[in-house]
């Protein structure tokens, strides 16, 4: 399949139903997913914690979508951000979609002075975009080895990060 041009923008009401439909396909075969991602993101953005919303589109039609919402370091450092869920309709992936998504999810979260961003994600894809697995914070939510770090400074926080209360959501 021939991939039209890609537009990426930021998400609009009247986007929030294909969302939920791309995030509900895009995880739909994931073993490693709970399946609530959507609801996730419906939690975030009713507490206006979507500090980033990004949708791509193709022919206007909606094939991603990428989230960042603030987290909380222990150590009280500030402006750092999680990334997720990010999501590419199935027969969309593997076609550069979600690497725009991110780079320009970072691209903006730099534009508002962020200090870093953090995700728990796949071990094998994460790294491209620099970010890393480190000792000095953690995530009691995941195994080590999927949670990653980018720093946009030379310092990572030391101690615990907590993400946003919206990825409990179960409905």
């Amino acid at each position: 399949m021939t991939i039209p041009p890609i537009t990426i923008r930021d998400e609009q009401p009247r986007d929030f139903p294909a969302i939920t439909n791309v995030t509900v396909s895009a995880f739909a075969s994931l073993e490693i997913s709970d399946k609530t991602e959507q609801f996730v993101i419906q939690a975030l953005r009713a507490e206006n914690a979507l500090t980033i919303s990004l949708v791509a589109e193709a022919n206007e039609r909606l094939v991603g979508h990428i989230a960042f919402s603030p987290v909380t370091m222990s150590d009280g450092t500030s402006d750092w951000y999680g990334l997720g869920p990010v999501s590419v309709l199935p027969e969309f992936q593997s076609r550069g979609i979600g690497t725009s998504l991110i780079n320009e999810g970072i691209s903006r979260l730099k534009n508002l002075k962020a200090n870093g961003c953090c995700l728990v994600g796949h071990p094998h894809y994460y790294p491209r975009f620099g970010f890393r697995n480190v000792d000095e914070l953690v995530y009691d939510g995941a195994p080590a080895s999927v949670f990653f770090v980018l720093p946009f400074n030379t310092s990572v926080p030391t101690g615990k990060v907590y993400f946003h209360h919206g990825f409990s959501a179960r409905r």
